[in-house]
């Protein structure tokens, strides 16, 4: 789901707005075997939100993170890169991104990007530091 409205004044996130899109797209979760339903949802350069949700499968390891559905509604809706984001558990409360998940996100991170986390607000480069990017793969 993308959205126009972003929860976005100026340079500062809304972080309650962010996490309120999470919240929603939680609640579209397919989780019929973990029951551990979750969303996404993240705040483009441009001021695009989009969001995402788990999608379980009977084989296990085909399951889809929230992120990664973010990730593919990002491309499906125009690209871009992601400024602010947030992930919630079935409670609505902060959940972090896992491994798999968090080098998905660097992969489409905008300078500066910062994550809601357990612990507060913190930069990509903080939850994934000396992180495997595109610029390892740049050749001259």
């Amino acid at each position: 789901m993308s959205r126009a409205d972003a929860p976005v004044s100026g340079e500062t996130v809304d972080w309650d707005a962010l996490a309120a899109l999470a919240r929603e797209a939680m609640l579209r979760a397919y989780a019929p075997y973990s029951r551990f339903p979750v969303g996404a949802a993240a705040l483009l350069e441009d001021g695009r939100t989009v969001s995402g949700c788990n999608v379980e499968n009977a084989s296990y390891g085909l399951t889809l993170c929230a992120e990664c559905t973010l990730v593919g509604q990002i491309q499906l809706t125009g690209g871009g890169r992601i400024r602010a984001f947030a992930c919630v558990d079935g409670n609505g409360d902060a959940l972090m991104p896992c491994g798999r998940c968090r080098q998905l996100l660097y992969e489409f991170r905008a300078p500066g990007m910062q994550l809601m986390t357990t612990r507060g607000v913190r930069t990509m480069d903080e939850v994934l530091p000396d992180a495997f990017g595109p610029e390892n793969l740049e050749t001259d």
